[in-house]
């Protein structure tokens, strides 16, 4: 497809500096394995798991909508149509390296311990491109994904990571174990904001979206 540049494989350091940005600052990120550094289209990197979760992202979009309607809870998504229309993606989707504020909002209820409409806490979280590479990671909060963004098409990119949790230090390689790899989609919904929707993930929701807006 035609978009920008390809983007190749990731290997995080221990410590990342979110640079380039207006505004940046260093931030911390988790390790990852070298075993995760690919290179070359994303369809060759991604689990075939992976791959099935991002053809149906858009069931999941329909899924996890008709639970948050069920309950009785839509009126939070309707007051943000940018961020919560499937349909809402605009050109240019990878963000420039810097520090940036993420929060999640997890959509549908994947079990009985979560409710239809779960929103989290605004947390750190950071953009670095170095080297042709562009990397994403969620510094604060439980959960923290961290995996790096793959050419898809002009209004979108293709993030592929795992998920770091509680006081974990370093990520695990991606593909290594089904159940903390990530798949999902960055795209920019606004002048200065994106968003990562993560279809299916393997515990608590049926899609999670997260927002991303610059720091400060």
């Amino acid at each position: 497809m035609n978009g920008p540049a390809r983007l190749s494989g990731f290997v995080l350091c221990a410590i990342l500096t979110a640079c380039g940005g207006r505004g940046a600052k260093a931030v911390a990120a988790p390790g990852l394995s070298a075993a995760a550094d690919r290179q070359g289209d994303w369809r060759q990197v991604a689990t075939p798991a992976d791959r099935a979760r991002l053809r149906s992202w858009r069931g999941a979009w329909i899924d996890a909508l008709a639970q948050v309607r069920g309950a009785g809870l839509m009126a939070q998504l309707d007051a943000d149509p940018a961020l919560f229309d499937p349909d809402r993606a605009l050109p240019d989707p990878v963000p420039p390296s810097g520090a940036y504020r993420c929060r999640v909002t997890k959509l549908g209820a994947n079990g009985t311990a979560m409710r239809a409409l779960t929103a989290y806490p605004v947390v750190d979280c950071g953009v670095d491109a170095t080297g042709g590479v562009v990397r994403m990671y969620k510094i604060g909060g439980g959960q923290r994904p961290v995996g790096t963004l793959y050419e898809d098409s002009s209004a979108r990119t293709v993030f592929l990571g795992t998920m770091v949790i509680g006081d974990e230090h370093r990520a695990l390689p991606y593909g290594k174990d089904g159940n903390r790899d990530l798949a999902g989609y960055v795209e920019r919904i606004g002048p200065r904001r994106w968003r990562l929707v993560l279809p299916s993930p393997r515990f608590e929701s049926l899609l999670d979206v997260v927002e991303i807006v610059p720091a400060g």
